[in-house]
């Protein structure tokens, strides 16, 4: 789209421009012809340079808005490695507390047997 419409702005340009042939002895009809000629073609000019502005805008838009993205899916990998960091201390804790848990249960059960041994005597 941006090139069919840069194309048919230097398309009327070139209309415009070769629509009045240039002349020395130009009457005031002419002048004003020439005039509108003259202005057509900086309108179409400017809006040209315009287009060409709004395009490099849109394109640093673009490119921000990669750079973001790139910049997330570095923060959400991160943000994934830190939590499955956590997790694994997490599971390492668990498996400790339960062996020690499981220890003391069975140092407990221990003792109640002997109890239970030495009152059956």
């Amino acid at each position: 789209m941006k090139k069919t419409t840069l194309t048919a702005i230097m398309l009327a340009v070139a209309v415009v421009a070769t629509g009045c042939n240039k002349r020395d002895d130009m009457g005031p009809a002419q002048e004003a012809g020439k005039a509108v000629d003259e202005a057509g073609a900086n309108v179409a000019r400017e809006t040209a340079e315009g287009v060409e502005a709004a395009d490099r805008a849109a394109e640093r838009a673009a490119a921000n808005v990669d750079a973001a993205a790139e910049r997330a899916g570095d923060n959400i990998e991160h943000a994934a490695e830190h939590a499955e960091a956590n997790v694994e201390r997490a599971g390492a804790e668990v498996r400790q507390e339960t062996k020690e848990a499981v220890r003391a249960t069975g140092k407990g059960v221990e003792r109640a047997g002997e109890k239970i041994q030495d009152a059956s005597k």
